[in-house]
């Protein structure tokens, strides 16, 4: 993370780790983790938690497992930050190149009505969009959609 997109990722930890530079003259970073998703990580993930002031919800469009998985992640992210109402969260489903040559991808409208759900649950707005890692499509704009709802929830005027 942080380099682009990488075809031949390596799975040492379970957690890469990134800084986005939030303005161009650096003066605001923002640290992006991103959490290996494999039962054998469940341990370690607890420690990449600390501290988490927003959080991206990435399912795979051509992997509907992923995306049926994602109330385990929030219940995860919950448990673990410990603030005891929901953080700021955009809900994305990445590998947008794919939708063309999957089978059963999960479908727009899918995304767009669970991060409906999310937001009356949160009491906040969940914004959902579809992006790729590989050609780049609406990466920046997701990060951007955190920061702003981010900054919205701990700085509101």
């Amino acid at each position: 993370m942080g380099e682009g997109f990488k075809q031949n990722y390596l799975q040492t930890i379970g957690a890469d780790f990134a800084v986005k530079r939030l303005v161009e003259d650096g003066s605001q970073v923002a640290q992006i983790w991103d959490l290996a998703g494999q039962p054998r990580f469940s341990v370690v993930r607890s420690g990449y938690y600390i501290g988490c002031k927003g959080a991206i919800l990435v399912f795979d469009i051509s992997r509907p497992e992923s995306f049926y998985s994602l109330p385990d992640w929030i219940t995860e992210l919950m448990n673990n930050v410990g603030v005891g109402e929901p953080l700021p969260m955009v809900l994305v489903g990445n590998k947008a190149d794919l939708r063309d040559h999957t089978d059963n991808p999960i479908e727009v409208d899918q995304g767009e009505e669970y991060a409906k759900q999310l937001s009356d649950w949160a009491n906040m707005e969940v914004p959902f969009l579809e992006s790729s890692a590989l050609t780049g499509f609406n990466v920046d704009k997701v990060f951007n959609s955190l920061i702003v709802n981010i900054d919205t929830k701990f700085h509101p005027f």
